[in-house]
């Protein structure tokens, strides 16, 4: 039992069925214990105790609800995955995967159950018979359908699930008391059913706000080329379900709601396709609850006031996602995507589209579990990344590794055995659960950016952090990766470090001076790379004396007056780095080095490359000169100002030298 556990009575209040037998709550008012998706009125917190099972909740005296019925939550025992089956059988039925009588004895043999407890849990938790669940189901889409689209009647009958035209007409007259033709007529005279041609159109309703042009961003970074095409205005990809081959387009409409363009020949699996794209624009979140939450924390309450739309980009095809994921551990995302395209190219099946872009399905399952490791290498993929991706292929042949949403797993089995394939470490199985399983409260505490962006500390310092942000911890690890560089934290012995900036004009641009109390931080340029450097939030301040100092000098080396700083410096880094970057500061004024001399001079020959990225992380350019490091040609290299603005510096330098009225 846990007493004051904030992140659970939150998870309560917001009646997420994500949580449904991950915890149960006791009532100290009542006696009585409760899922957290009981329709009774939210009890106060300072009558609830939190307890892991309802064997636990028992043992300290309280007694079972009668309305939300906890031996019917989700669990590892068949006994208590009433909820999780009933769910499960409402997704298969709605992907067509449930035919009938057939459909449940197939879902009733993946639970190790008989047709008739699944019949019986289906009537206690929804209160009909699975077959009006069915029934109820199909003719809901079909009047979507028929309302939204111009597909021809006999079409939407079966892409609704129906077996032929006579059963979808009487079922149809019989429930709604007229014929599909007289609810066609009506939308037709009501404007709206325009579609035509080889696509239909259908709208998929969200909670505003919605931020459509971030999660773009983000699928863009990811881009699998070949199989999706993101721009700054749509999403499309490829799409292989089931024996439906075509392809779909994804766009913001008008009233709270998206755009879903569809080629016809995926109308046989309409439903599941529906719901995969819920689930990868994460339409179903609860936004006003997750960032009312959020906001309390004063580590994301900027982010979470900027951004209140924000949603986790969830996964289209939980296999696809799952590879893609092996593939990318340790790797930057261009290098994933890059590695991911020649596995396309090398393992998937060609299509026709309207867009060029779009020429290649996803690689399928069957497909990769056949591959050799040796195939895979000579992609350039590590041989222990080649193992985990066939090993998460054959287990998802064999039916044992589910990566949807709609499985009948509980995230911390699938994570417990994602952990168990060869090559997938902590990371990925976190990743995977906060995507193509839709885990809210998934954490890859192991991430490097979400490290750096937290100023540098270690995974389990981040895991204590992130306990205030329970359980919604996957959108305050979305908010994180979004964050610009000026909001990144540092923390000192548990003690957040405060930094002040000015912005001040030159001769190559702005430039952002950041100083603590201590001295002079940091000197970015104005489209600087983000993340270069890691500092706390700032404020502004155009009297700080540290800042002043700096421009003023600043000022004079620009006019050709100073040829040496004396401002006093307060950097971050690595021993290592700082190691470099004072060998940065005694390189003379109009002189330059290479990579190769630095390294000889603090004593490590070997270490060029080392020390080339050193150099680019080092955080108070022009002050510490990097600019007049170049390559062992005298080639100019990279440079984060760009390497025009390094020529400028670097000529700047010969003309004052020549002046050379004040060495600092």
């Amino acid at each position: 039992m846990r007493r004051g556990s904030h992140p659970l009575y939150r998870a309560l209040a917001a009646r997420d069925r994500r949580f449904d037998g991950i915890f149960f709550v006791g009532v100290t008012s009542t006696g009585v214990y409760c899922r957290p998706i009981c329709p009774v009125r939210t009890p106060k917190e300072a009558n609830c105790r939190f307890f892991r099972s309802p064997q636990e909740a028992e043992g300290e005296g309280f007694r079972p609800c009668l309305r939300c019925r906890p031996e019917l939550a989700p669990g590892s025992a068949p006994i208590d995955d009433a909820q999780r089956i009933a769910q499960t059988i409402v997704r298969r039925i709605e992907e067509n995967a449930a035919d009938d009588e057939r459909g449940i004895e197939a879902i009733a043999a993946q639970f190790e159950l008989s047709s008739r407890q699944i019949r019986r849990i289906i009537r206690k938790e929804l209160g009909v018979s699975p077959i009006q669940l069915i029934l109820t189901r199909r003719l809901l889409l079909a009047k979507r359908l028929l309302t939204e689209t111009r597909l021809p009647v006999t079409r939407i009958a079966f892409a609704s699930g129906f077996a032929s035209l006579r059963r979808f007409n009487d079922a149809f007259a019989g429930r709604y008391r007229m014929p599909p033709s007289r609810l066609r007529k009506s939308a037709a005279e009501g404007g709206r059913g325009a579609n035509a041609g080889e696509t239909s159109t259908l709208q998929l309703a969200y909670r505003p706000p919605y931020d459509w042009a971030g999660i773009l961003a983000f699928l863009k970074a990811r881009e699998l080329k070949g199989v999706e095409l993101v721009t700054d205005t749509f999403y499309a990809r490829t799409v292989r379900l089931g024996d439906a081959k075509g392809w779909i387009k994804i766009s913001q409409g008008e009233k709270s709601a998206l755009l879903v363009e569809f080629a016809h020949s995926l109308s046989p699996a309409l439903p599941s396709l529906l719901n995969r794209i819920r689930d990868l624009f994460d339409l179903d979140a609860r936004p006003d609850v997750i960032h009312r939450h959020l906001r309390k924390d004063k580590l994301l309450r900027p982010l979470v006031s900027g951004n209140p739309g924000l949603r986790v980009p969830g996964a289209f095809d939980g296999f696809e996602m799952g590879w893609r994921a092996i593939l990318g551990q340790q790797v930057t995302v261009k290098g994933a995507t890059t590695i991911a395209r020649r596995v396309v190219e090398s393992f998937s099946e060609g299509i026709a589209t309207p867009y060029p872009e779009l020429n290649f399905l996803t690689p399928s399952p069957a497909r990769l579990a056949r591959a050799g490791a040796g195939q895979l290498a000579r992609l350039g993929i590590v041989r222990g990344r080649c193992e985990g991706v066939i090993a998460l292929s054959k287990a998802h042949v064999r039916g044992g590794l589910c990566l949807d949403s709609g499985g009948p797993r509980n995230p911390g089995a699938t994570i417990a055995a994602l952990g168990e394939l060869p090559g997938v470490g902590p990371w990925t199985a976190q990743y995977l659960a906060m995507r193509a399983l839709r885990w809210p409260d998934a954490f890859p505490k192991e991430d490097g950016a979400l490290l750096n962006r937290l100023g540098g500390i270690t995974a389990k310092q981040a895991e204590g952090i992130s306990q205030h942000w329970r359980p919604w911890r996957s959108y305050a690890v979305l908010h994180l990766w979004n964050r610009p560089a000026e909001l990144l934290s540092v923390r000192n012995g548990g003690k957040k470090m405060t930094y002040f900036y000015k912005t001040m004009k030159s001769p190559i641009g702005k430039l952002k001076l950041i100083a603590s109390d201590k001295g002079l931080a940091g000197v970015l340029w104005e489209n600087d790379r983000p993340m270069r450097i890691r500092l706390a939030p700032l404020a502004p301040d155009e009297h700080h004396p540290v800042l002043l100092e700096a421009e003023r000098q600043l000022n004079d080396y620009f006019s050709g007056k100073r040829q040496s700083f004396s401002v006093k410096l307060d950097v971050k880094g690595t021993e290592f780095q700082k190691r470099v970057w004072a060998a940065l500061l005694e390189i003379p004024f109009g002189e330059t080095r290479s990579y190769g001399d630095i390294a000889r001079q603090i004593r490590q020959p070997e270490a060029v490359r080392a020390v080339g990225a050193a150099s680019g992380k080092n955080p108070v350019s022009i002050i510490a000169p990097c600019h007049r490091v170049i390559g062992s040609t005298g080639k100019l290299t990279g440079f984060a100002g760009g390497l025009e603005t390094k020529a400028r510096l670097l000529e700047l330098e010969r003309n004052g030298g020549r002046r050379g009225e004040n060495r600092g």
